[in-house]
């Protein structure tokens, strides 16, 4: 072989070689990402199916959430009923379970609410970040109306008096008012649900 071939060889070599090293760093690029920035080497990860992984789990909380709702509203009719008696062993007893349910429907909310702030810090494409944002501005909401129905529930739990009139009308005017907080803000947060799962339709239309 005369050294012009020599040459050649060891030019095609050294090309192989560098092309070989270039799909090797593609490669490699292509499945990790700079975490600093949120950005692979050679352009954004999607992380949107590992988003909707978290969502799931938010979502337990949330069907928790559901049944703890509906609990609370029926106790909310027993506890109108038993002020309107002025049944005061039944006011307390309700008021307390009442307290109850929005303890553990808070903690619930709490939890769904991190992870869906957690999924939304995520690289995901901007349709699905909106839906997640819009859920949980619902979220909390309704973690802001529970709370306003606590303080009521509690009132009534700790300060219901049948013999001091003064101050048993207070009290049921106190439960009245914030009540009617309660559902005023729950409205906003039905709003907000409505609008997620209206953006959630129209991304599966535009899929199919």
């Amino acid at each position: 072989m005369n050294q012009s071939a020599k040459n050649l060889t060891k030019n095609l070599r050294s090309i192989l070689l560098c092309l070989a090293f270039l799909i090797a760093l593609f490669t490699f690029a292509c499945k990790k990402a700079d975490r600093s920035e949120g950005f692979a080497i050679l352009g954004p990860s999607d992380e949107t199916p590992e988003a909707a992984q978290i969502v799931a789990e938010a979502n337990k909380d949330l069907t928790k959430i559901k049944v703890l709702f509906k609990e609370n509203e029926g106790k909310r009719e027993e506890l109108k009923k038993a002020m309107e008696e002025n049944n005061t062993e039944n006011v307390r007893k309700l008021s307390n379970e009442v307290v109850q349910l929005i303890n553990d429907g808070t903690a619930s909310g709490k939890n769904a609410i991190e992870k869906i702030q957690k999924a939304q810090e995520m690289e995901i494409n901007e349709e699905y970040r909106e839906y997640l944002r819009l859920k949980e501005e619902s979220l909390t909401r309704e973690l802001e109306a529970f709370a306003n129905y606590h303080q009521a529930a509690r009132a009534l739990r700790d300060n219901y008096d049948p013999k001091n009139k003064v101050l048993r009308e207070k009290i049921k005017e106190e439960f009245k008012n914030r009540s009617e907080n309660y559902r005023i803000i729950m409205e906003k947060a039905r709003d907000y649900s409505k609008r997620a799962n209206e953006l959630a339709k129209e991304a599966q239309k535009a899929k199919n």
